[in-house]
């Protein structure tokens, strides 16, 4: 018997856009990742279509044997640049990042800090660490000074640190600002996964470390091009010596194949695109705000979101998967999110705005919901 809890895939046909079709429908998504629609910006597509004429379709090796091509070298210079950090460095995924650096920084007579709502693939990183592990209250900056005030007490001789800058299934926005002070106070490494921040927040999309101000006093600012940025592969910006630790130690960078020629010439054409195109950016807020202030007057609950991720949380992860699925009859693809993903009394749906999608788009989408939430009774 088929678990109620198994995902459903669905099948896109065509690129990920704003509007495109989903088992054969055409639908206004609300769902992807792909946050300011770089993935069908035409720089991007020339960008990779010229490497694959230059450089071909794949690497050939790991980049610590055979491939670590001129591509890689300037992706990594310029992503630097864009973030004002000393160095930076590519890995295949975001999850690899977090699979493969986490475990590095810590060891046996460490301690690992996390936050209680961290991404799974965190969770996973910290799990693989041979450090003691504890969590503080989610956001929760006096309870993570209690945390830091007892491990000092047990003389650890290192201490990390580790937040999502921005939750994604909340939407809400960690206090790195703060916690960047209690960790400089306490002699403590701060890891901030960006992942939902990059090319959302800061100035040009340059990410939470831009929008605190914090330029030079994150240690590790970890991110991704797979989601704002159109594109696809992790990354970290910090000091030399922290990318020099990574790629020696890191074996999720060590041991996996390079990263294709194609995406990374598209990754470099992402930040030419956000360092000269504003409007992306400028677009994903108007079109967030918009939306936001909609879906709150129609009575809806979306939470303490303050990006552009929107929940909105229904309780029973049965009546997600309903409004789910209603919407998606009314050409409104929005994904539900069900326990164990979240509480199995916070199940949602968890709209994500795009820059690409049009007011005419967003009024459709948004009488969808009306009439949905008010024949389930939710408004």
């Amino acid at each position: 018997m088929k678990n109620e809890l198994d995902w459903k895939l669905r099948v896109l046909h065509g690129p990920s856009a704003p509007r495109c079709t989903i088992d054969g429908k055409e639908v206004i998504t609300l769902c992807s990742n792909n946050y300011l629609n770089l993935t069908n910006h035409p720089k991007l597509k020339e960008a990779a279509i010229r490497a694959i004429q230059t450089h071909g379709v794949g690497a050939g090796s790991a980049r610590a044997i055979a491939a670590n091509m001129d591509l890689h070298v300037e992706l990594e210079r310029r992503l630097a640049e864009f973030k004002h950090a000393e160095a930076s460095l590519t890995y295949p995924t975001g999850f690899a990042v977090n699979a493969g650096l986490i475990p590095q920084l810590v060891d046996e007579g460490d301690l690992v800090i996390s936050d209680e709502l961290n991404h799974g693939s965190i969770i996973d990183g910290v799990r693989l660490a041979r450090a003691e592990k504890t969590v503080y209250k989610h956001c929760d900056v006096d309870d993570l000074k209690r945390v830091l005030d007892e491990a000092e007490r047990e003389s650890y001789r290192r201490i990390l640190i580790v937040t999502d800058g921005v939750f994604s299934m909340d939407g809400d926005i960690a206090p790195v600002d703060q916690i960047v002070r209690l960790a400089q106070k306490h002699g403590a490494t701060t890891y901030i996964d960006d992942a939902h921040g990059d090319g959302v927040l800061g100035e040009k999309g340059r990410g939470i470390v831009s929008h605190f101000h914090l330029e030079g006093k994150v240690d590790v600012d970890m991110g991704t091009f797979s989601k704002a940025f159109g594109v696809f592969g992790g990354h970290i910006s910090g000091s030399r010596d922290l990318v020099n630790f990574a790629y020696n130690r890191s074996r999720t960078w060590l041991l996996s194949s390079s990263s294709p020629p194609p995406v990374v010439a598209a990754c470099i054409a992402a930040i030419d695109v956000l360092e000269t195109e504003a409007c992306h950016v400028d677009s994903l807020w108007k079109n967030t705000s918009y939306f936001k202030k909609r879906m709150g007057d129609l009575g809806f609950d979306i939470g303490k979101s303050e990006t552009p991720i929107t929940p909105i949380i229904v309780g029973e992860s049965s009546v997600a998967r309903k409004l789910g699925s209603n919407l998606l009859e009314e050409g409104v693809f929005a994904f539900p999110i069900v326990y164990p993903m979240v509480a199995k009394d916070k199940a949602r749906i968890r709209t994500i705005m795009n820059a690409g999608l049009t007011r005419d788009d967003l009024d459709l989408a948004l009488a969808a919901f009306e009439k949905i939430g008010r024949e389930m009774k939710i408004i």
